[in-house]
């Protein structure tokens, strides 16, 4: 039965990560990418709250002074900055492009970790960065007929390097403490990063429609805080290599709800240029099977926890 419930914990993660890339693209004209990263951190800072009082029994243990300033850190880089970033790249190109540039991520972490963690640089991360090097070539060219936004090309880019630089803060920040209060942290962290934003929040709120605010809420507590535990859930069942290969999925969900709900469909060269960088992201991710102790699977699983999309 567990294993069961793990796989629908995983099929629930991925259809919450692939909305929330619909749900940005179809209320990017209402929702300026400030206040809809606002309303969204705001929502997931509620639901984690009383999440985590509940899983605690109303306390709140809160790691020391490094834990915190590297928590803080993962917030303000992802939850924040590249928050921003992932909505601005929807006032330019279609869901399903962004998707397939977003998540090159898996591979510059990768990359990330030979540099920064001594994981080391295997041969198939080369082979895996060099096949994406020429998908993201493909969906330049489409790019560059007029298809899309070169400007939302390089966001787009530059949300999936937010996005990786995030992950490796966390990857420390959980040295320091468990998922769910590094989260929380982190989802604060950006929360009062973005404070600025709030007379502009309560501006568009006033003129926007109450599906654009649910949408920007929905965001918060599915795929920020909901999406969380189901993924910490199915780790729990699952090697974490096999859990974190469904994100490729993603992009494909995304192309299909784009094209049911927004009725946009990427360029057939950004289609076959994503396909590409997809496939060089699995190649890069790829590991022989070999025998682990339960403790090394346990390490892993820690490790290698991604942050929410």
């Amino acid at each position: 039965m567990k294993p069961k419930l793990a796989i629908l914990a995983i099929s629930a993660t991925v259809l919450m990560w692939a909305s929330s890339f619909v749900v940005i693209r179809a209320f990017a004209d209402e929702l300026s990418p400030g206040p809809m990263a606002l309303l969204r951190l705001v929502a997931g800072m509620a639901a984690l709250s009383a999440l985590l009082l509940w899983m605690r029994r109303g306390k709140l243990r809160l790691p020391g002074r490094r834990g915190l300033i590297l928590g803080a850190a993962f917030g303000v880089v992802w939850f924040a900055v590249y928050t921003l970033v992932f909505n601005w790249a929807g006032h330019f190109l279609d869901a399903g492009t962004i998707a397939m540039l977003v998540n090159l991520a898996p591979l510059l972490v990768a990359l990330g970790g030979g540099l920064f963690f001594g994981e080391g640089f295997p041969r198939q991360l080369f082979a895996g960065m060099a096949v994406s090097l020429v998908g993201i070539g493909l969906i330049t060219f489409a790019g560059s007929t007029g298809r899309l936004s070169l400007a939302g090309l390089l966001i787009a880019v530059s949300a999936a390097v937010l996005y990786a630089v995030g992950m490796l803060i966390q990857k420390l920040t959980l040295r320091h403490t468990d998922p769910l209060t590094a989260t929380w942290i982190a989802c604060a962290a950006g929360a009062v990063v973005l404070l600025p934003f709030i007379p502009q929040t309560i501006g568009e709120i006033q003129a926007a429609s109450a599906a654009s605010i649910l949408g920007a809420v929905y965001m918060g507590i599915g795929p920020t805080a909901v999406a969380f535990i189901f993924w910490g859930y199915a780790m729990m069942h699952f090697p974490a290599g096999r859990v974190a290969a469904s994100t490729l999925t993603v992009p494909a969900i995304v192309v299909l709800m784009a094209w049911l709900f927004l009725a946009e469909v990427p360029p057939a060269l950004a289609i076959i240029g994503g396909t590409v960088c997809l496939i060089g992201v699995a190649i890069a991710q790829w590991r022989r099977p070999h025998r682990r102790s339960r403790r090394h699977d346990d390490a892993v699983t820690t490790a290698e926890a991604p942050a929410p999309a």
